[in-house]
């Protein structure tokens, strides 16, 4: 979606913890967004996780040798797409609302992320079809790709 730059700059806005709350029913030890810095509904996002040696599963992935699990990289870029989404529907906070994966394409994990690093998570909007997101997620650590995939998720009202 093609935006001036007034439009760019006018919508361009960070979050902080208590509005990422708003959106994401997440919570500790499962909330893996610390804070929006740019977000621009339609088109992209980004954010930062901060990795610290307190998280629960660094005692046992690896005891000695402590890594942030693939797995919770690609739900924290997951979440990050997932407040993307949300922003992008009228920035109207609906506990009732969740985000749903349908499909993660591509996977690659190009370097570990430890405790000391900050992931810094960038979502973009490739397309939106019969209410599937379909976003080219990339997290980095210092410039460095960390991990980078294609995710899909979809809204839904919660029963």
């Amino acid at each position: 979606m093609a935006t001036n730059e007034a439009t760019h700059s006018a919508t361009n806005s960070g979050m902080d913890i208590t509005e990422i709350m708003k959106y994401l029913p997440h919570r500790y030890p499962f909330l893996l967004v610390d804070r929006v810095i740019e977000l621009v509904p339609n088109e992209r996002i980004v954010a930062l996780k901060n990795i610290s040696m307190n998280e629960p599963q660094f005692p046992g992935h690896f005891p000695n040798h402590p890594v942030m699990p693939g797995v919770l990289m690609i739900e924290a870029l997951a979440q990050a797409a997932g407040l993307l989404a949300f922003k992008s529907g009228g920035d109207q906070v609906n506990p009732n609302r969740v985000v749903y994966f349908v499909g993660i394409d591509g996977a690659r994990f190009k370097r570990p992320v430890v405790p000391g690093d900050q992931l810094r998570m960038e979502a973009q909007v490739l397309r939106v079809t019969r209410g599937i997101w379909k976003f080219a997620v990339k997290g980095t650590v210092e410039g460095q790709t960390a991990c980078e995939a294609e995710l899909m998720c979809t809204l839904k009202d919660l029963a």
